[in-house]
C-alpha cells in the first residue's frame, strides 16, 4: 500500500473560533450600550413632553380665569414638595376667581409629584411670572411659565439656561420656559 497525500484540512481551528467569539462579544456589548442610551434619551424626552404639556395647561387655565387679579392669583413658585390641600372643590360649587386659581395650583402640584406616582417630573419646581405690558394697553399681559426638574444624567447648561432662577441649579437640572401673551377679557 502506498500513502495517499493528506486531504486538505477543513473546518475551523480553536484560535479562529475564539477570535470570532471576541468580535461578536464586542459587537453585542456595543448594542447593549446603545440600547441603554436610547432608553435614557426616551425617558428625557418623556419628561420634557410632560413639562411642556403642564406649561401649556397652566397658560390655558390662566387664560380661562382672566380678570384684573391675574398676577396676584397666579404669580409665584410651587414645587413637588408642597403639600396638597384636598379640601379645595370647584366642580359643583360656584367659585370665585381666587378659588379657581387655588384649585389650579393644587392640580399642578399633583401633576408634578413623581414620587407619589401622580406625576411625571422628579423634584420639579414651577415659577410663574406674569407682568402687565403697559405699552400694549392696560389689559395686556406677558405670561412666563418656567418648569424645572431633575433629570437622570448630568450635563452642562448653556449660559442662558444656567441664568434661570427656578428650582435647584445643579448639573441634573432640566428647564423648560414657555412665554405667551394675552389680553384680559374683563378688567
Amino acid at each position: 500500500m502506498y500513502n495517499l497525500p493528506p486531504k486538505s484540512v477543513r473546518g475551523f481551528t480553536l484560535i479562529e473560533v475564539l477570535i470570532a467569539f471576541i468580535i461578536l462579544s464586542f459587537g453585542l456589548l456595543g448594542a447593549v450600550a446603545l440600547q441603554a442610551k436610547a432608553k435614557q434619551a426616551s425617558f428625557d424626552a418623556m419628561q420634557r413632553a410632560a413639562a411642556i404639556a403642564l406649561g401649556n395647561d397652566i397658560i390655558q387655565r390662566m387664560r380661562a380665569n382672566d380678570d384684573a387679579g391675574l398676577t396676584a392669583r397666579y404669580n409665584g413658585d410651587f414645587s413637588s414638595d408642597d403639600k396638597l390641600n384636598t379640601q379645595l372643590r370647584c366642580y359643583s360649587n360656584v367659585c370665585t376667581a381666587a378659588e379657581i386659581a387655588a384649585l389650579d395650583k393644587q392640580q399642578w402640584i399633583r401633576a408634578i409629584q413623581a414620587r407619589e406616582n401622580t406625576g411625571a417630573l422628579d423634584d420639579a419646581t414651577v415659577c410663574i411670572n406674569n407682568q402687565a405690558d403697559a405699552a400694549r394697553g392696560s389689559n395686556a399681559f406677558n405670561l412666563e411659565v418656567i418648569i424645572s426638574w431633575q433629570g437622570r444624567q448630568e450635563y452642562t447648561a448653556t449660559g442662558d439656561r444656567s441664568a434661570i432662577k427656578c428650582g435647584a441649579n445643579n448639573k441634573k437640572r432640566r428647564v423648560v420656559v414657555l412665554t405667551s401673551f394675552m389680553y384680559l377679557r374683563a378688567s
